[in-house]
């Protein structure tokens, strides 16, 4: 596979990630979330991922690949922000758009798009 087809590979399950949750994602987390999230270009390129109502966001498609930005928790009407493994809480937030706004802010230099692989490839 040449590196375009990859990229395109990995674009495509990236945007196969996003439609599943746009469309039927409502039963694991709460789609206003899923729209906030989307609204963010930089989100949009990373593969997203949802556990318990929690969403995170990571740089392959695979499902062992590495997380980045952070993971956005519904705390009642607020939501907590945690960091990667290792970072700790970056903060909590009273707006979806601001809690997606403090991830895009802690992804690291040059992250994204997200590529084919698995955290074993990054």
């Amino acid at each position: 596979m040449t590196g375009r087809e990859s990229s395109r590979g990995a674009a495509d399950a990236v945007a196969a990630a996003w439609r599943l949750l746009i469309e039927e994602g409502a039963d694991v987390v709460d789609p206003a979330m899923v729209r906030a999230a989307y609204a963010r270009p930089r989100l949009r390129e990373l593969s997203p991922g949802v556990s318990h109502g929690i969403m995170f966001f990571s740089k392959g498609t695979g499902p062992d690949a590495t997380r980045v930005g952070g993971y956005v928790y519904p705390r009642g009407e607020r939501f907590w922000i945690r960091g990667p493994l290792g970072v700790g809480t970056l903060g909590e937030a009273d707006t979806l758009e601001e809690a997606f706004a403090l991830v895009v802010a802690n992804l690291p230099e040059g992250c994204g798009p997200a590529v084919l692989s698995t955290a074993d490839d990054l």
